[in-house]
């Protein structure tokens, strides 16, 4: 069983419907795969701790229709109900024509989709909204309607009285208003699970109203689909190798895909915590992730054991990669509204944040000559989201990719090369347009070699 939740438009309160059916349906011993449409990282975080499953990002951008089946298919095999959570509405994408929708999603693996409406505001109006939506395209399976936001039990007869009486769809949940059922929201939307202490308290809430409000009968009824599973290449010849990977609330910006290539390719990932830990675990080659580190600088900055050791290593040649907040981290300073605090210092500029997106969205890089890694694609399709820009940088800096779209570092270029350091604004995906994870493993055991 699987089903498609996605919106009329932005900010429809999807994420937190999503989040308790999660919950909800975990609660009864059900084995919930989730999976993400887009690039984003925050919502899957709360998806994978609502579901108990990792989720994983499905993304017309970066991925070829082959690798969304492949991907969903081999996840959603091994579960008892895949959800699959849309971004935007139901239509919105890249293209006027389609192609990179939900709705395009939806039909490419043949999804029955759950449409949820935000009802602040209107009344018989949400009629004719459902019936636009089905019109619109009219093969995309919409099987049901969630009222989400309802003001009371006048609001919901209202609105149930005018879907039934124009429409042939069912109202299978409407969940009322609570401000239970709100999450602060940070610059990308949602803060992240890994940062909200009552996360798990939130999720429980979550699932408790939505089991209450929806018919979860009704969504776990829903026909059966198959997909195809195609077997996930796997390296026969494991590398042995050791990465640690920063994983704590200011950095947890992971692709579940990525990770599990590590895990592929035989090496073992090693995680710590830039607040705790006083110095890296042993390892071969180092990864930090995208996160928040502007809203941790005073414990970031306070543990400077690791911050020496980070930076000792890194200039003794250890083999790292770093995105967007990962970058951040490893510069002189950060700056913020709170003040300005001391990080790492391998790269020679300052990060100031600014109140509004320096750059967001998908981007498209080229490799430059002095890429450090092999087999880097001629082309990469990647996204960034960064409240943050780099200032006094080194003039004789070296950067490994020419920023074809997007902002990247200068508008120009991305990917600053130092030591055996790649530091980049850019989330990279590891997808058969993009092995990267492939690459800097070799890389890894390329510098390995060379100073054993």
């Amino acid at each position: 069983m699987s089903i498609y939740l996605s919106a009329a438009h932005k900010s429809s309160g999807k994420t937190v419907v999503s989040l308790g059916i999660c919950g909800a349906l975990k609660a009864q011993k059900l084995s919930v795969q989730p999976f993400k449409k887009g690039p984003d990282y925050i919502d899957p975080i709360w998806l994978s701790q609502a579901s108990g499953k990792a989720c994983y990002n499905l993304d017309f951008y970066n991925m070829t229709e082959s690798e969304i089946l492949q991907l969903y298919g081999d996840k959603n095999s091994t579960a008892d109900i895949s959800i699959i959570e849309g971004n935007k509405g139901l239509y919105d994408g890249m293209s006027v024509t389609g192609r990179d929708a939900n709705a395009d999603l939806a039909k490419l693996l043949d999804l029955p989709v759950v449409l949820v409406i935000d009802s602040t505001g209107i009344t018989r109006g949400v009629a004719a909204l459902v019936k636009g939506y089905q019109a619109f395209d009219v093969d995309v399976n919409i099987a049901g309607i969630i009222l989400n936001k309802v003001a009371g039990e006048r609001h919901e007869s209202k609105l149930i009285q005018a879907i039934e009486h124009y429409t042939d769809l069912d109202v299978i949940g409407s969940v009322r208003r609570s401000k239970e059922l709100i999450i602060d929201e940070r610059h990308l939307g949602l803060m992240p699970a890994n940062e909200a202490p009552q996360s798990q308290q939130f999720i429980d809430s979550a699932s408790r109203l939505i089991a209450e409000q929806v018919d979860l009968n009704k969504i776990i009824s829903f026909e059966k689909n198959i997909q195809t599973t195609i077997a996930l290449s796997v390296n026969s010849t494991p590398v042995k190798l050791k990465v640690g990977v920063a994983k704590d609330s200011s950095f947890g910006f992971y692709y579940q895909d990525d990770l599990d290539k590590f895990n592929q390719l035989g090496v073992e990932i090693i995680y710590f915590d830039t607040h705790k830990d006083a110095h890296l675990p042993h390892c071969d080659g180092l990864f930090i992730g995208g996160g928040f580190p502007e809203m941790q600088l005073e414990a970031l900055s306070a543990n400077q054991s690791l911050i020496k050791d980070i930076k000792l290593k890194i200039e003794q040649g250890l083999p790292t990669y770093a995105e967007c907040g990962g970058l951040m981290y490893l510069t002189n300073q950060i700056t913020s509204d709170t003040g300005t605090y001391p990080m790492v210092g391998v790269i020679d500029a300052q990060t100031s944040m600014s109140p509004k997106p320096i750059g967001r969205g998908y981007v498209q890089l080229a490799p430059s000559k002095d890429h450090p890694w092999k087999n880097v694609a001629k082309t990469i399709y990647a996204h960034e989201f960064h409240y943050s820009k780099l200032d006094n940088i080194d003039p004789n800096t070296r950067y490994a990719f020419k920023v074809l779209r997007g902002v990247g570092v200068d508008n120009m270029q991305d990917g600053i090369i130092k030591y055996n350091l790649l530091a980049s604004y850019t989330h990279l995906r590891n997808v058969g347009r993009n092995q990267w994870v492939e690459q800097f493993v070799d890389f890894i055991q390329k510098i390995k070699h060379q100073t054993s």
